[in-house]
C-alpha cells in the first residue's frame, strides 16, 4: 500500500461513500457519532475533510442555497477513484491481518 489512512480517515471515507450524495459536513458528523458511538467536533472533521481534499481522496462541491440555510449552500463530499483503491488496500490488509490473527474473538 503506497499510502496510510488513519482510522478516522477511513471511517469519513465510508461515511462519505455511505451518504452518496447527502455527503456534506454535518451528516457526515452526525452518521459517524451514531455509528461509531464517539464524540467529535465539526472542527476536526473540517480538518479531515481538507486532508482529504488535499491527499486527491475526495473532491467537494457547493450545493444550491437553501432557503432552510438562510440561502447558504452545503459543501458536498465524494470520493475519488484513489479512495476506493485507498479503502480496499486497508480492507485486505485488515481481512489479512484477522485471518492470521491467533486471538480467538468468541465470547462464552
Amino acid at each position: 500500500m503506497k499510502g496510510y489512512l488513519g482510522e478516522f480517515e477511513e471511517l469519513v471515507l465510508l461515511t462519505i461513500a455511505h451518504l452518496g450524495d447527502e455527503a456534506y459536513g454535518i451528516a457526515i458528523l452526525e452518521s459517524i457519532t451514531a455509528r461509531a458511538n464517539r464524540s467529535l467536533s465539526l472542527g476536526a472533521l473540517h480538518s479531515t475533510l481538507t486532508r482529504l481534499e488535499e491527499k486527491g481522496l475526495i473532491s467537494s462541491y457547493l450545493g444550491e442555497p437553501t432557503a432552510t440555510r438562510g440561502g447558504r449552500r452545503k459543501r458536498h463530499f465524494e470520493l475519488k477513484p484513489k479512495a476506493i483503491v485507498s479503502l480496499n488496500d486497508m480492507k485486505s490488509l485488515r481481512d489479512e491481518l484477522w485471518s492470521v490473527s491467533k486471538i480467538n474473538l468468541s465470547l462464552k
